[in-house]
């Protein structure tokens, strides 16, 4: 997992350090370098952000009155050189402070935090269930029933520990709605839920009482699913 990061900062020298350090943090990928909050408002706008390397005084608009400008607000951590903004910082929910000249194990230190909170607040947000139609009714299926989905033409059977459903739909817009991170493709015809998984043995994964085929273009990505 990537953060997609952005340094706003208008002090050239701070710019440098906090881009050296983000490079050597494998977590972050920068994507951008802004001088002040009006430049970080524009590049806000045309790409995804998730964490903001923040100077907090700045011309034109401080870093503390952008963060509450925005409508949406990525995860953010405050750097400055004046330690007495820092309680005004935490009550606008900063994942960090850092103190100028920054020091890399601190900013490694937030950066683990920052890592932290994102984890959390995307695992929180994960969907329990599925909303299925079928035979003229709405079925609620909650995913950690789900054993696998089977592709049947124009329909996708699913596969539970309860009961089976046969939807109209195919298996792209299926997977398009379950979490990414607990199902995988092993085949054209076939997606499993991961966790079910109780073996794998040549070409074959077992979920249950059922033995599915693993197709060889999809073998290697199921691996290395099954070992994370």
């Amino acid at each position: 997992m990537q953060l997609n990061c952005l340094i706003i900062d208008d002090e050239p020298l701070s710019q440098d350090v906090l881009t050296d350090f983000a490079n050597l943090c494998p977590e972050l990928n920068l994507i951008g370098v802004c001088k002040d909050a009006l430049e970080a408002g524009q590049a806000l706008s045309e790409q995804k952000v998730d964490l903001l390397f923040l100077d907090i005084n700045m011309p034109k608009l401080s870093g503390i009155n952008f963060v509450k400008s925005l409508k949406e607000t990525p995860l953010f951590i405050l750097v400055t050189a004046y330690p007495e903004y820092a309680l005004e910082g935490f009550e606008i929910d900063a994942v960090d402070y850092l103190l100028k000249p920054v020091a890399f194990e601190r900013f490694r230190m937030a950066v683990n935090r920052a890592v932290e909170r994102y984890s959390s607040s995307r695992d929180n947000n994960l969907p329990t269930h599925i909303m299925l139609r079928a035979d003229r009714k709405d079925y609620r299926i909650e995913l950690n029933d789900i054993l696998y989905l089977e592709a049947q033409g124009d329909y996708v059977r699913f596969v539970t520990g309860k009961q089976n459903l046969t939807v109209h739909g195919t298996l792209k817009e299926f997977i398009e709605e379950l979490p990414a991170a607990g199902f995988e493709r092993i085949h054209k015809s076939y997606v499993i839920a991961l966790k079910k998984v109780e073996y794998l043995e040549g070409n074959m994964v077992k979920l249950g009482e059922f033995k599915l085929p693993v197709s060889l273009h999809f073998r290697e990505n199921l691996m290395a699913k099954l070992k994370s």
